[in-house]
């Protein structure tokens, strides 16, 4: 047996898998985010060692005999996330997560140094580990004197199971500290924030073994024999290796809160100037390149809430027959936009209202807003030398027959929609358990699930849609000018 341990913002989910990839069982703990102040977001590490023992402790109750045969752990969780310990291993300070903006203007100076984009091939975002620690370090002197370690959450959560300071490379290029063609931290970069390689965990491969369960945990969930804990990954990487999503071109578009549009790659290919992510994956000698747009399916869902309607009812109100896209455009920036316009001031509109403009004409633009931002992502990624053939699709977004053809149409590419199953980040955390305890192949194991049926592009539209999606191109750049910036 094999167990994955996803930590995500909202709560810990804990899954049980067998030698054949079979789900047993899962549990979960939820978690929740403090903000103090606004634009912070943090959470306490103590609170993450409660969710675990709380969802493992339910498969132990559970599941039993099957607990007892775990031989390998996998790891996943949020990124960047900045835990500080001291030199006895103890927190110093509540984590400062993903999602916390506080250190805009520390990422700002540290994007203005170009060894920063050239050695990461990332720009430095606020969310990013690095900027955090400047903040700390202005803030919070006294914090930052005690800093004997920077560690990411999951790798925190591996630290209470096993004892080892160990990070793998997909987690930590997201700190900005990486050299991520080499797969190494970068003493460069880690100067210039004034710190040091002795205050990061050594680097393993997520497919790799990165520590052993402690013997009084083992012995706590009646786990028998010595337990590998996997390097793990970072929770986009993690959902890739329980998606398949491994081999050059292959890929996934996530229509959840956010948007993701996810490609593996070969080989390193960074172009920062797009926004686009590039980060090592989690199997050696691989790495991904990721757009992300900070609002899909929450479009919808605020849609519903100015409507008085559930997303369900709009969506059925829609039906499943693709149109040529109206009058109306919508502009998915609610919270501003990651890829391609790194901009966290703009905001969403609609822009071509007309007395005609029902409220099922405004619920196809917002789908179709959202698609036209996910085709930014493609042209993105194209331009830093990724081509794709086919997606899949993942996230509750794609339980909507008319937003699958949108988006298929928008990008002109087919989507295949998985057989029924859970591949997320958990089970990709799982897999990497197996493959640390096994040493098995990867591709072997991280194959991608059975297709259930494939949305192709609606030739019929094609045509409308291009000329919709290089209106919505141009409105960007119109609306910026209101905005302030």
């Amino acid at each position: 047996m094999y167990l994955g341990l996803d930590l995500g913002t909202s709560g810990l989910k804990a899954m049980l898998i067998d030698e054949n990839q079979k789900v047993i069982a899962s549990a979960d703990a939820p978690l929740t985010v403090q903000r103090l102040h606004h634009g912070w977001s943090e959470q306490n590490p103590a609170d993450w060692i409660a969710a675990c023992k709380i969802a493992v402790g339910r498969l132990a109750e559970r599941h039993p005999a099957e607990l007892s045969a775990v031989k390998g752990i996998g790891l996943s969780g949020h990124m960047h996330g900045a835990t500080l310990v001291d030199a006895t291993g103890e927190v110093l300070r509540p984590c400062i997560l993903w999602n916390d903006t506080r250190s805009y203007v520390e990422a700002a100076q540290l994007d203005d140094d170009p060894r920063f984009r050239a050695i990461t091939g990332n720009i430095v975002f606020p969310g990013f580990t690095a900027p955090k620690l400047v903040w700390v370090k202005k803030n919070e002197p006294e914090t930052f004197a005690k800093v004997a370690k920077v560690l990411l959450p999951k790798d925190y959560l591996r630290f209470w199971l096993s004892g080892e300071y160990i990070s793998e490379m997909s987690d930590s290029a997201g700190t900005a500290w990486l050299d991520t063609a080499k797969r190494d931290w970068s003493d460069e970069l880690l100067a210039a924030t004034d710190l040091k390689r002795e205050q990061m965990p050594a680097l393993v491969e997520g497919s790799e073994a990165g520590g052993t369960l402690k013997q009084a945990l083992a012995s706590e969930w009646g786990m028998t024999g010595p337990v590998v804990v996997a390097g793990g990954a970072g929770d986009n990487a993690a959902s890739a290796c329980g998606m398949g999503t491994v081999a050059d071109g292959a890929a996934f578009v996530s229509l959840g809160t956010s948007g993701v549009l996810f490609a593996a790659n070969d080989r390193y290919r960074p172009k920062p100037e797009s926004a686009v992510h590039a980060f090592c994956h989690a199997l050696p000698g691989t790495w991904h390149q990721m757009g992300v747009i900070l609002s899909a399916t929450d479009t919808l869902n605020w849609y519903a809430k100015v409507t008085d309607k559930s997303p369900a009812q709009l969506a059925t109100e829609v039906g499943d027959t693709l149109q040529a896209p109206g009058d109306v455009t919508f502009l998915p920036y609610l919270s501003g936009e990651r890829t391609p316009h790194n901009d966290a001031a703009i905001r969403g509109a609609f822009i071509g209202l007309a007395h005609e403009s029902d409220r099922a004409a405004m619920t196809r633009a917002v789908m179709e807003g959202v698609a036209f931002a996910l085709r930014d992502n493609l042209e993105a990624l194209r331009s830093a030398g990724t081509e794709l053939s086919r997606i899949t699709a993942i996230g509750g977004g794609s339980r909507s027959r008319y937003w699958l053809k949108a988006v298929a149409t928008a990008l002109n590419l087919p989507i295949d929609i998985p057989a029924d199953g859970d591949f997320g980040a958990a089970f990709g955390a799982a897999r990497l358990g197996l493959l640390a305890a096994t040493g098995a192949d990867p591709l072997a194991v991280c194959t991608p699930p059975e297709t259930a049926e494939t949305v192709d592009p609606e030739t019929a539209h094609t045509a409308a849609f291009e000329e919709a999606y290089q209106r919505f191109r141009a409105l960007y750049p119109a609306i910026k000018t209101l905005s302030g910036e």
